[in-house]
C-alpha cells in the first residue's frame, strides 16, 4: 500500500526547521519537549518527528510505572523538602546526615536524586582566578585541641544602616566557634574582655593567628598575650588564605547566618547571631570532619565513615575512612 506523500508545507517547514540553530537538547524531559515543539511546528508524525531529531522513539514514550517505593520517595521528598527550607543553604550531603540523624536509611544518591528534582539545588557565585596569583603554601597542621585559635572580624549592618561588627574566635584543630562577639564597635579592650572570659571556661591556646587589624597589634592585646604565655602569630600582610580557617568560616557565617536574617536591633543581633553559633557546633555536619559536628569531633569520636560515600563529592582529599582520634583537621596550617 503506497502511503501518501507529505505536503510540500510541511516538507518546507522541516527543512526550515532543521536550518535553524538548534540548542543541544540534554535529557529525556528535555527530548520528549523537543519532539512535541517539532510535530507542532511540521505537523508532522511521532515518527518522523523523531528520525528527523535523531531521538528514540522509545524514549519519546515511555512512562514511568508506580514502584514499591512510590509512597517511601513521595515521603522522603516531602521531608527533604522541610529541611532545605529551614537549611536554604546546606547542600544534599548535609541535609542526608539530618535524615540518619531521624531514622531514616536512604543511600545518599537516592537523596541526591530526589534533590535535584526538587530543584533545591545551593547555587554558588564562583570567583575568577586571577592570573597572578601564587599557590598557597603548605604547613604544619593542629594536631590537638586549645592549640590554635584563629580569630577575626566581620561586618555587617542592622536593618537601619547601623554598621555592625562581629569578632569570631574558633580552634583551628576541632572547628569549634568559641566565641562570637557582636557590637558597633570593638576595640581592643573587648578583645581582651572575650579571650579572658575563654580563658576561665576552657584555658588558653599555645598560640591565636591573626591579622595586622589595629586591634590585634595594640598595646593591651600584646600585653595580654606577654602575661599569658600566649603567642600571637601574625599572618603575611595582604595573604588572608594564611588564615584559612577563620576565613572559610567567615563564607559560611555569611551565607548561611547574615544573609538569611535582617536585624532590626543590636540584641536581636546578638541572640540570633549566639543561636546560630550554636547550631553551628552542635548540630550542623563539618564536612572537614568527616561530616561531625565539631561538638563531636572534639568528644573523640573514632572510626567514623569519610566522604568516599558520598557521590560526586569535590573535596579534595582521598576519602579514605580515618580514625578521628588521631586525625587533623585541615592541611591549612601556620608558619612558626
Amino acid at each position: 500500500m503506497n502511503r501518501p506523500p507529505y505536503s510540500k508545507a510541511c516538507s518546507s517547514d522541516q527543512e526550515r526547521i532543521k536550518r535553524r540553530t538548534i540548542p543541544l537538547v540534554v535529557g529525556p524531559q528535555a527530548e520528549r519537549e523537543a519532539v512535541r515543539v517539532f510535530r507542532e511546528a511540521t505537523k508532522c508524525s511521532e515518527r518522523r518527528a523523531c528520525g528527523q531529531m535523531e531521538i528514540v522513539r522509545a524514549m519519546v514514550r515511555y512512562r514511568p510505572r508506580a514502584n514499591r517505593f512510590a509512597v517511601a520517595n513521595e515521603k522522603l521528598r516531602m521531608l527533604l523538602r522541610e529541611l532545605a527550607e529551614q537549611r536554604r543553604r546546606w547542600g544534599y550531603r548535609r541535609l542526608h546526615i539530618l535524615l540518619k540523624r531521624e531514622g531514616w536509611k536512604v543511600n545518599s544518591k537516592r537523596v541526591y536524586r530526589i534533590y535535584v528534582e526538587e530543584k533545591l539545588v545551593v547555587r554558588r557565585r564562583r570567583r575568577r582566578r586571577r592570573i597572578c596569583a601564587q599557590a598557597r603554601a603548605l604547613l604544619s597542621p593542629p594536631t590537638r585541641a586549645n592549640e590554635t585559635w584563629t580569630m577575626d572580624f566581620l561586618h555587617d549592618a542592622l536593618a537601619r544602616g547601623r554598621k555592625l561588627r562581629t569578632l569570631s574566635i574558633e580552634d583551628a584543630y576541632t572547628r569549634e566557634m568559641l566565641a562570637i562577639e557582636v557590637d558597633t564597635s570593638l576595640p581592643s579592650l573587648r578583645v581582651v574582655r572575650a579571650l579572658e572570659r575563654l580563658r576561665l571556661e576552657r584555658g588558653l591556646p599555645e598560640r591565636i593567628v591573626i591579622d595586622h587589624g589595629t586591634e590585634f597589634t595594640s598595646k593591651t592585646l600584646d600585653q595580654w598575650a606577654y602575661e599569658n604565655r600566649v603567642t600571637l602569630h601574625f599572618i603575611t600582610p595582604g595573604r588572608p588564605m594564611e588564615n584559612g580557617y577563620i576565613e572559610s568560616f567567615h563564607g559560611r557565617f555569611r551565607e548561611e547566618c547574615l544573609n538569611e536574617h535582617w536585624f532590626l536591633t543590636l540584641e536581636d543581633a546578638r541572640e540570633a547571631i549566639e543561636s546560630w553559633r550554636i547550631d553551628y557546633n552542635q548540630v550542623r555536619p563539618h564536612s572537614s570532619l568527616g561530616y561531625l559536628t565539631p561538638e563531636e569531633f572534639s568528644t573523640g569520636y573514632a572510626n567514623v565513615e569519610s566522604k568516599d560515600s558520598f557521590p560526586h563529592s569535590h573535596s579534595p582529599d582521598g576519602g579514605e575512612t580515618f580514625l578521628l582520634l588521631n586525625s587533623t583537621a585541615s592541611t591549612l596550617t601556620y608558619l612558626d
